[in-house]
Parts: C-alpha cells; structure tokens; sequence
C-alpha cells in the first residue's frame, strides 16, 4: 500500500511542487490538500493520511495548534506530521518536535529530503532538516541519557559522525562508499546498542558525547 499524504499549505504553489515531487514516487500518494490548519485537521479525520506535511503560518489554525489536534492523547489513527516551513526558528523546532512531529523541514531542503522525511514518518521515525539539526544539537550541553558505554564498531562511528552533521542515507552511502542498504543496517544496529528511538536521538548521544567535534 502507497504512504498516503496529505499536503497542509496556505500557498497554492507551495501545494503544488510538494504534490508534484511526491507523485513521483510510486510508493506515496498525496489524498489531499488543505489551505489552513482547520482544514488540515478535518480533512486527516475524513482521509486518515498516514502523514501530514504541515506549513506553520496559516489562517484560521496555524500549523502548531493543528498539530497538537493531530497528535493528542487518545486519538485514533493519529497522522505522523512533518513540518514543512520556510522559518527556521529555534522555538518553532522545539515546539514542533515537543508537538509530537515526526519531522522538521525547511522548504528549500530539496526533493530527495522531503521523500526521505515522509518515507520516514510512515515508519515511525524522526528526521530533521541537517541544517536545523545542526544548529540545535550543537548548542545541547546536558548529558546524553543514552548508553555512554555503548561498543560501536569504527563504521558504526563513521556513519553515526555523519548522521549528526545531518546528511541523508544516500549522502552517507556516498561518502562512505557503501550501499544505502549497509548504511541503514549500521543505523539498527546502532539504534540499538544506544537503545535511541530515531536518528535525532543518535544525533543526540553524537553531539553530547564528544562524538562529533564542536
């Protein structure tokens, strides 16, 4: 079965590049569009996407406010939701991902990103934009809760250096001359041994643990 995606934002044009670069894809179909937060929340009740590419500044409901009706407690079905927005504000980021978002880009991210974080969401993990990851995770100074001991081989290491400067598995397979299949094989195992929840959270544990230079 196709990811189905429904498509929240107050620009036209904006709906239609996003729908266009997803219809390419033969595993994503886009059911729907909205043009406000309201309309984004009834229409993921009647479509039941299975993620939501969410703008933050709309009418009537802004991208934030609808989120958190996509994703609180005790509803049925809830859509994963990736935000897809020209502002890079850090209290946006932080919002959003306390929201409950799967996600977080920027619009001028590029095609090859945006299929990656919607293929992501619909498998329950998390990506963010490298140049927002970055910027966030280098100003974390709080301990990692991750393992601090965990036995990561040397190619376990490389890619997780480079998941934390936010590059996508393509761009590490290229880097480090392996297949796109080897890079998300290390990522299990990896996500494993530091029991992490996604690639943010690997990410993460790189920056807090010294893992990446500053």
């Amino acid at each position: 079965m196709p990811i189905k995606v429904l498509i929240a934002d107050d620009q036209a044009m904006i709906r239609a590049g996003l729908a266009m670069i997803l219809a390419a894809e033969d595993d994503i179909e886009v059911v729907g569009e909205a043009v406000d937060g309201l309309q984004a929340v009834e229409l993921a009740d009647r479509l039941a996407p299975d993620v939501v590419l969410m703008d933050i500044r709309m009418p009537k409901m802004d991208g934030l406010q609808a989120l958190r009706q996509l994703t609180k407690p005790g509803r049925i079905s809830a859509p994963r939701v990736v935000v897809v927005t020209t502002f890079d504000d850090d209290e946006y980021v932080y919002q959003a991902l306390r929201g409950g978002a799967y996600g977080f880009l920027l619009k001028d991210s590029g095609s090859a990103l945006l299929v990656e974080a919607v293929r992501a969401a619909a498998a329950g993990e998390a990506l963010v934009s490298p140049a927002i990851t970055v910027k966030l995770l280098r100003q974390l100074s709080s301990p990692s809760t991750l393992s601090p001991t965990a036995d990561l081989s040397a190619r376990e290491l490389d890619v997780v250096r480079l998941v934390a400067k936010g590059l996508t598995n393509t761009e590490i397979a290229e880097r480090l001359f392996i297949s796109v299949g080897t890079v998300k094989t290390h990522l299990g195992n990896v996500q494993a041994k530091l029991t992490a929840r996604n690639r943010v959270e690997i990410a993460m544990w790189a920056w807090q643990s010294g893992v990446v230079d500053r």
